[in-house]
């Protein structure tokens, strides 16, 4: 991570072991920050894992403990279940978040059903402040994205967040993991990045996610967003990365 002319490296602690938090590990151990990552079951359960991606398999106390910067990669309902965990980090630790609300999975939560942004609510329930990164890139994307920097047609994501030291910080990550990273506003705008807008999951460059945020509809977002769960879970439908990208772009468009 560039900070400047500085190269920075921080220690970087994960929660969740999925498709997004294992290749989040390991692509930011592969720059060289000192990973360790959690899962619900217990490092035993995902000690495989760590030994293969050159990271350090600990409990959900370890992890948040002496690092600079933790990142969440839960599914949404599970955020409550992790105040307790959190309840001693210091206000200073960057926490990322990179979850997203999908009712048919998380059940309905009516504040985030009556417009409140899903990042707010995260900060909420776990009681500390959080930067909005990587919930708007599908799993394989993040994992096979291997443009090089300066490439004209590389992807760009959005971060979004209130404290700009942390949203700083959180950008430099995104551009470890080979993405452009934008600073796209505020929590309270972060709705903009959410599932349904045209920003989520459609990889664009940078000049199309400017554009693609200040065209979200908040209205419209979660309709979008239950039309694609529909139409990508129909029996017997088979959609490759490229189909799926394609659909998610023609449908919030």
């Amino acid at each position: 991570m560039v900070v400047g002319k500085e190269v920075l490296k921080v220690k970087i602690g994960i929660i969740g072991a999925g498709n997004i938090g294992a290749t989040l590990a390991r692509k930011l151990a592969a720059c060289g920050h000192e990973v360790k990552l959690a899962n619900s079951k217990g490092p035993q359960s995902i000690q495989n894992l760590a030994n293969e991606i050159g990271v350090h398999a600990v409990t959900r106390e370890d992890v948040v403990s002496e690092v600079d910067v933790i990142i969440l990669s839960i599914p949404f309902a599970k955020y409550p279940d992790l105040k307790q965990t959190l309840s001693s980090v210091p206000k200073k630790i960057v926490v990322i978040d990179t979850s997203n609300y999908y009712p048919g999975r998380d059940g309905a939560i009516k504040e985030v059903d009556d417009g409140k942004p899903e990042s707010i609510w995260v900060s909420e329930q776990i009681g500390h402040p959080v930067i909005k990164a990587w919930n708007a890139v599908l799993a394989a994307t993040l994992a096979d994205n291997r443009q090089a920097d300066g490439a004209a047609a590389r992807i760009a994501l959005p971060v979004a967040g209130d404290d700009t030291q942390a949203e700083s910080i959180a950008r430099h990550l995104v551009e470890d993991t080979g993405f452009i990273a934008l600073a796209a506003g505020s929590l309270e705008d972060s709705w903009r990045q959410q599932p349904g807008t045209p920003a989520y999951c459609t990889e664009l460059t940078l000049p199309e996610l400017k554009l693609a945020l200040q065209a979200a509809d908040k209205a419209r977002a979660p309709q979008n967003r239950d039309a694609l769960i529909a139409k990508f879970m129909t029996p017997d439908s088979q959609f490759t990365h490229e189909q799926i990208v394609a659909t998610n772009r023609a449908m919030t468009a």
